[in-house]
């Protein structure tokens, strides 16, 4: 079994955290659909907006309890000053910080209650509920005009049936209603959808559910939910990842599930390449959403299973494009494709993160992919991230590229052991020009406190011109306990 950590980690000791290259992650939809939007706005100023996971973070002395950070974007891009940093001990939020509760780990965005102000959905998939142990908690925090602020709980319709209510979560308009919905997973191999027009009691306008063929118990079920329209139809589609059941390694596997007139339908699922991380969005233009896999691990030439498990090598990236009929045609990606720079080594963990957002504005879009075990000049776990361009004919791995480390002149920092810069990215328009601007988190940063930097899109490409590293100090967040601020963004 390819064990992702995002559940582990949620309750991981300090001690563990050092332990070497660890994963979380984070995804993000940008596909055209009806409602769901590839950028947040929080506070509806008309800059978008990004929450980055502070999910170790020591709260009220309370450790591991978690913290969000929502920064809002401005003219001049995101910076410390303008936030609102969110735990259990928030006003207003309910529950309280307990420890190890991972608050924050994982997040989704969506205007829930459809005010015009996109709301957080944030889970503490780890906290105690009623005396159930890991049972779990799930939260809409409210947009405003003033930012985000109030929380309501979206209550388990199963508690009996499974552990670690909100493991995965992701929104869309999946009955192209036009009215967001809410999708959670679990330690089960259920998902549960909202149906949009989510009020403020926690009342949704209805809610269903489905299964897809992944494992399901403490460790496995729902690890990954990544929204986009991939048909064409208007209405949201979406990727669930978990372990498969078949084989006897069990590898992380993908099924997409098509949106329909009635919510998503597993009867027309499908299973896709191997991998963990997921995307959605229109890379060649051609208006149906391409599907976007991260294989941290390359168990084979062909991405097929192996007898016995192999040893992880450098990770490639998957892009299977999206047709009126659903998923198509599949193009593999690694640091040895075409020009893309570096060169594919184990450890490396190219596409273990990534993002997809229209950098340039040509309407097709870019992909990001971070490789935060990649080795530079000597320092081990160093990090860094490659953008590819959407052209007609798919990404280009043979000019345009560009890549980033902390050694790169211009971006804030320095090349450090296991800073794991890359460790999640994110690309958004956070400056309202239109066009997508890159924020990447290192985790690893000043062991392990994590930092998330910024570096905006002059129009044409990423640039360093005006980049910028936030602190957890600087956003409100502990770095007692190793918060490994930046480590998952919202999706």
């Amino acid at each position: 079994m390819h064990k992702h950590l995002r559940l582990a980690l949620a309750t991981a000791s300090a001690v563990a955290l050092t332990g070497g290259l660890l994963t979380f992650s984070a995804v993000t939809a940008t596909a055209a659909d009806s409602v769901h939007q590839p950028v947040a706005d929080f506070n509806g100023d008309g800059f978008g907006d990004v929450a980055y996971s502070a999910g170790n973070a020591t709260v009220g002395g309370k450790s591991g309890a978690g913290q969000i950070v929502a920064l809002y974007g401005s003219a001049s891009g995101v910076t410390s000053s303008k936030r609102t940093t969110i735990s259990q001990n928030t006003t207003g939020v309910p529950g309280s910080a307990e420890k190890n509760d991972a608050f924050g780990w994982v997040s989704a965005y969506g205007d829930y209650n459809d005010d015009g102000f996109d709301d957080l959905a944030v889970s503490a998939q780890a906290e105690d509920v009623d005396g159930d142990t890991d049972g779990g908690t799930v939260l809409i925090v409210w947009g405003s005009a003033k930012g985000l602020s109030g929380a309501t709980t979206v209550k388990d319709p199963a508690v009996s049936s499974h552990d670690y209510w909100g493991t995965a979560l992701a929104s869309g308009d999946f009955d192209g209603d036009g009215k967001e919905d809410l999708a959670v997973g679990s330690s089960s191999n259920r998902v549960y959808v909202f149906e949009g027009g989510i009020g403020k009691s926690g009342t949704a306008a209805g809610r269903y559910s489905f299964t897809t063929d992944i494992l399901s118990g403490n460790g496995t079920g729902t690890l990954v939910l990544s929204a986009g329209d991939v048909n064409g139809d208007t209405r949201t589609d979406i990727v669930v990842n978990g372990y498969e059941t078949d084989g006897s390694y069990h590898y992380n596997t993908n099924w997409y599930v098509p949106g329909t007139a009635s919510g998503l339908s597993a009867s027309g699922a499908q299973e896709l390449k191997r991998g963990i991380i997921t995307g959605i969005g229109d890379i060649n233009g051609d208006g149906f959403g391409d599907i976007v896999t991260g294989q941290d691990w390359d168990p084979s030439k062909d991405g097929s299973q192996p007898s016995v498990p192999e040893s992880s090598t450098g990770g490639k990236v998957h892009v299977v494009h999206g047709t009126a009929d659903g998923p198509g045609s599949t193009v593999a990606v690694t640091q040895n494709s075409g020009n893309v720079p570096g060169s594919s080594e184990r450890g490396d963990w190219f596409g273990s993160e990534l993002s997809l957002g229209d950098i340039n504005g040509d309407g097709m879009t870019d992909l990001v992919a971070g490789a935060p075990g990649e080795n530079l000049g000597g320092v081990v776990n160093a990090g860094a991230l490659t953008i590819l361009y959407g052209t007609e004919s798919g990404l280009n791995t043979t000019s345009g590229y560009q890549y980033f480390a902390q050694s790169t002149a211009g971006v804030p920092g320095s090349d450090e052991k296991d800073d794991l810069f890359g460790s999640d990215v994110k690309l958004t328009d956070v400056t309202g020009d239109g066009k997508a601007d890159l924020t990447a988190g290192a985790y690893g940063e000043n062991d392990f406190n994590g930092s998330v930097v910024y570096l905006p899109s002059n129009g044409t490409k990423i640039t360093t011109t005006g980049s910028r590293s936030l602190a957890p100090s600087a956003v409100g967040v502990s770095t007692s306990g190793q918060p490994v601020f930046g480590a998952n963004a919202a999706n």
